[in-house]
């Protein structure tokens, strides 16, 4: 397989430590010739907290667990219904910045979103994607050696009522929304297909190869 070309996994429900550490092992032993590859999962209910994180953000955690991450921002919520996508990207070869990747990021979700003409934005002050001054998805990154980790969430058809024991991202009052809020057919098998269409395309359409493991 050609290092240009980007294997795509799609790894269905999954707790979140296990597919934090592989994450990490990923990373970590990555080589230059290592290809690229793109995680999307949902995971089992739990509450991160970002390198940023600070403790006063979680408000009522409840039975839901908090982990600490290494991502950047601040806590957010992880559940069944929201995609989760991982970028492991070699940031040199794709001849990308950390600011670059992440306005990549934004874009594809906004340009997702208006395939079901729903208007999202992104804010310069407040990392993310917006619709009506409401949080749709959430961004954290991670450089290492080059190489990015981590990646988005994009609220999709899920209970959003975990994020109300929260100050999400850091923000107390931050309201969140969903892509069911705009689209009631919305879920899972309808958005993702076309989420990672428009991420290839910020990439400039690489190959790719998709897997289910």
């Amino acid at each position: 397989m050609s290092q240009d070309t980007i294997l795509i996994r799609n790894l269905g429900l999954q707790p979140y430590d296990p597919v934090s550490e592989a994450m990490h092992e990923f990373t970590e032993t990555r080589t230059e010739s290592t290809p690229d590859e793109i995680w999307l999962v949902e995971h089992n209910p739990v509450f991160t907290q970002g390198q940023a994180g600070k403790a006063e953000h979680v408000l009522s955690p409840g039975d839901i667990p908090v982990i600490q991450s290494d991502r950047g921002g601040q806590v957010t919520y992880h559940g069944p219904g929201q995609q989760v996508m991982y970028l492991l990207i070699n940031l040199k070869r794709r001849k990308l910045g950390v600011r670059e990747l992440v306005t990549v990021m934004e874009q594809t979700v906004i340009d997702t979103l208006a395939e079901w003409g729903i208007e999202a934005r992104a804010r310069a002050d407040a990392p993310g994607v917006y619709v009506q001054d409401k949080k749709i998805c959430s961004l954290g990154l991670r450089i290492r050696k080059g190489c990015s980790f981590h990646g988005l969430a994009l609220n999709i058809a899920m209970d959003l009522t975990p994020f109300l024991r929260i100050n999400p991202c850091g923000y107390a009052g931050m309201e969140m929304t969903q892509v069911k809020h705009f689209m009631p057919d919305a879920n899972m098998d309808k958005i993702r297909p076309v989420l990672i269409s428009h991420l290839l395309a910020q990439l400039n359409n690489p190959p790719h190869i998709y897997t289910a493991t």
